[in-house]
């Protein structure tokens, strides 16, 4: 059997990997593993293994509750997360209200900054900064609490080498500080480094805070597809009586009635009435689906005209909208991102930079110097290899990248952007909105034996009293071109087959080919079956019988994108149109951009197994959308890039978005990311190159051939060099040029 848990409590991939060995060790679970971007347990075991699982993630230091329907839970989450980054926000300013006065005070004499004339005796110098550098302590208590329960269970991670540094760093300073009571005065400069400790902490949380944020946006993408449900149905109970109900409590086999303008709250079966109904958030297609007796319908769908009633058939977490929020969800979980690399490197790190400090402190008590000298060399080396530069390297480099992607419209959310974008070599693409406007358009005007004029006038004549958006587009036209035209004096909707007006007292029928074929009308076929060919829709227009013309309505391409694609296919990039409209539309479209992979009628499943398949096949995939059926794909995706002009679902599954929705944005995307992950990488060789170099210095090499010792205050000063070093570096993002 396979259960799922909501986990709480976790920071970094090493609490993940916690919570995975601690389940896995209980008799009978035969796997367990933890989503850390939606915070899931999920366990496969022989049987309910319920109260030990509590009680191993429990006793393990985290939260633990039973998954609710997929709505409750959304819920749950969003107010754990909330609650979590609004407790993390205050820390943050704890620590900063005195971490920058305890700089100043430790710090200003040295460049002449006026200091209180109290403060300058030695004892009030050091009580002073104890006092401002509790609350510090106190607000970055985390990493103490996660950071030496990793090492008590031999996994330490970047909270162990935080914590054993400051310890050490603070350890030291309150040995000066006692000596400096028993009258060694001269350690008031050189043996407290109390702010070392302070900087370290705030700074390496507002690093996790930054990173803690970005992660909760994770959860934005599921919370807009729950969004997309009503919370209330319209039921009918077995007396004809209608009731509104909540959403939550539908059972199968309910009558609902569906009103024009309302979402469907669940999956069912039209038994009465038709209606066109806008399916985007399934097929990504703008144009509306008649629905009529016998048809499907989807919750989450919106009813754009007509009232129906139907009776339906999946609930709850069944529905097809329910489906679409489990892959999102699990496609969200399966990256790695490169700001764990910190991590895993700690896990090393850690351990052999406690093992030299110790060893070198024990080697040098051997050879004769003092317990102080050796506590001096174990602090030094603690100090030097303390990863405040490490825990910069990423977010300092992420956040300018972004801020040299905004200038550009283009917005990079998170680390698996920046570690995948670079080996895309495949970019799948959706029609509608992406590469096309979004929107039906009047492409093409036939009249039949009338000015063009006038015919576009009777034409949105016609069609004004209609809220079908084929019929906005034909009165949208008329507006942008000047053309005047009369509202009807009345207007009757044709499910299925378009409409009947009567302006003047003449009838105007406007619709498809079955409309004019019920009404014995002759249309032109030739200039029907021409607009069907080139994907357009063809609208036809009589009056009082007579034919007048027939007009193409179709969602236009975007004038930037054939260049887009041409830019992608000099890199190098093979591109495919992978769509839910049918295939002469999707080939239309292809054509006229130079696109010559097409897959069409795809479903949002259809095309995050498209993507698998590709994957598995040894491709880097980026997908570019911006419809909510296009959200499981951009998240499963090695890279997602939604366009900006696009639905929130979209933008919150996708890892890049492109806000001004231009297709040119996508190979500046590339580019940008190249240069930043290169940034990255070189922060992150030269944080642990500035640490390698300097504990060997740290642990005593130049006094062993009769140099001078390192001094904690110098290799706190050679790790703020480093954390400087990684802050210019991640600032020539700002200038550097995307090739």
């Amino acid at each position: 059997m396979i259960k799922e848990y909501s986990i709480g409590g976790m920071s970094c991939a090493a609490c993940s990997a916690s919570v995975e060995r601690v389940v896995s060790k209980i008799p009978g679970v035969e796997a367990a593993s933890v989503n850390l971007s939606t915070e899931r347990l999920t366990v496969r075991s022989e049987r309910d293994l319920r109260a030990e699982i509590f009680a191993a993630v429990e006793k393990a230091g985290f939260t633990i509750s039973d998954i609710q329907s997929i709505k409750k839970q959304s819920a749950i989450d969003a107010e754990r997360r909330k609650k979590d980054m609004r407790q993390r926000k205050i820390n943050l300013i704890i620590a900063l209200v005195f971490t920058i006065p305890l700089f100043y005070v430790s710090m200003g004499h040295m460049i002449g900054l006026p200091i209180p004339k109290f403060i300058e005796e030695p004892k009030a110098f050091a009580i002073t900064q104890i006092l401002l550098l509790i609350p510090v302590i106190y607000a970055g208590r985390g990493f103490y609490v996660r950071g030496l329960k990793a090492i008590f269970a031999l996994h330490p991670n970047m909270d162990s080498l935080i914590a054993l540094g400051t310890i050490a760093s603070i350890g030291y300073s309150v040995y000066s500080t006692v000596l400096i009571f028993e009258g060694h005065h001269e350690l008031m400069h050189e043996g407290l480094y109390f702010e070392s400790a302070g900087v370290i902490i705030t700074l390496v949380m507002l690093g996790k805070y930054l990173e803690q944020r970005a992660k909760a946006k994770t959860g934005d993408a599921v919370s807009a597809l729950i969004g997309l449900t009503p919370d209330t149905a319209r039921v009918i109970y077995k007396d004809g009586t209608e009731h509104i109900v909540n959403a939550d409590e539908l059972v199968v086999g309910e009558r609902i009635r569906v009103f024009p303008g309302e979402r469907i709250p669940v999956d069912g079966i039209i038994t009465e009435g038709t209606s066109s109904i806008d399916e985007s958030m399934l097929s990504g297609e703008s144009i509306p689906v008649d629905k009529n007796v016998g048809d499907k319908v989807i919750g989450g769908s919106v009813n754009t005209s007509g009232s129906f009633i139907y009776v339906s058939d999946k609930v709850g977490d069944d529905t097809v909208l329910a489906g679409m929020i489990r892959m999102v969800e699990q496609a969200q979980g399966s990256k790695a991102p490169i700001a764990r690399l910190a991590d895993k490197i700690s896990g090393i790190f850690v351990p052999v930079v406690a093992a030299i400090a110790i060893i070198s402190a024990v080697i040098w008590l051997i050879a004769g110097e003092s317990f102080g000298v050796a506590i001096k060399i174990l602090v030094s080396v603690l100090v030097i290899a303390c990863p405040c530069a490490l825990g910069l390297a990423t977010p300092t480099a992420i956040m300018v990248g972004m801020g040299r992607g905004a200038s550009m419209g283009i917005f990079i959310k998170n680390g698996e952007a920046l570690e995948h974008t670079c080996g895309v070599d495949t970019v799948i693409l959706d029609k509608t909105g992406t590469i096309t406007c979004g929107k039906p358009e009047v492409v093409d005007i036939k009249p039949n034996g009338i000015d063009k004029g006038l015919f576009i006038s009777l034409f949105a004549c016609a069609e004004a009293g209609s809220e079908h958006p084929l019929a906005a587009a034909v009165t949208s036209y008329a507006g942008k071109n000047g053309i005047e035209y009369r509202n009807p004096d009345s207007y009757t909707a044709l499910a299925g087959r378009g409409g009947r007006a009567i302006s003047n007292g003449k009838e105007l029928l406007v619709g498809n080919d079955r409309l004019m074929k019920e009404n014995g009308i002759a249309f032109d076929e030739k200039a029907f079956e021409a607009l069907t060919m080139s994907g357009s829709t063809p609208l036809m227009l009589a009056e009082d019988g007579k034919y007048l013309g027939i007009i193409g309505v179709a969602d236009a391409v975007k004038p930037d994108s054939e260049a887009a694609i041409e830019s992608l296919r000099s890199h190098g990039i093979d591109t495919w149109l992978v769509t839910g409209d049918n295939e002469r539309t999707a080939k239309s479209v292809a054509d006229k951009v130079g696109i010559k992979n097409i897959k069409s009628s795809c479903l949002p499943e259809d095309k995050n197994g498209f993507i698998s398949f590709l994957r598995s096949s040894g491709k880097h995939v980026a997908m570019v959308g911006d419809g909510i059926n296009d959200a499981a794909a951009l998240a499963s995706a090695d890279v997602g890039i939604a366009i900006g002009t696009g639905t929130d679902v979209a933008m919150a599954s996708a890892d890049i978005v492109l806000a001004h929705g231009e297709l040119t944005g996508i190979s500046n995307a590339i580019m940008l990311s190249k240069a930043t992950l290169r940034i990255i990488k070189q922060n992150l060789f030269w944080a642990f190159a500035y640490n390698t170099l300097g504990i060997p210095i740290a642990a005593g090499l130049l006094h062993a051939f009769g140099g001078p010792l390192l001094s904690p205050m110098i290799a706190a000063l050679a790790m703020s060099l480093s954390s400087v070093t990684v802050l210019a570096n991640a600032l020539r993002l700002k200038v550097v040029k995307l090739k």
